[in-house]
């Protein structure tokens, strides 16, 4: 995956600024299809999430942080 800057979605991990990531930037940075983020978090899996009114923020230390310690699998 190339860099992009925080207003095009994922930057370099250790590069993040205080941007947030939306479900297709946590998509994209996991190389996993959105429809598996939603049903992720359906389960209670997956990196943690912050609400905005309709919307799911990730803020992306936290993204970051799940994939280089996540261990289990959702099944």
């Amino acid at each position: 995956m190339t860099a992009r800057d925080a207003r095009n979605g994922p930057t370099i991990p250790g590069q993040q600024g205080t941007d947030l990531w939306t479900v297709q930037d946590v998509a994209a940075y996991l190389r996993v299809p959105a429809k598996t983020i939603y049903t992720w978090r359906g389960k209670g899996y997956g990196p943690p999430a912050r609400r905005m009114g309709k919307h799911l923020r990730y803020r992306p230390v936290d993204v970051v942080a799940w994939a280089e310690t996540s261990t289990e699998t959702a099944a």
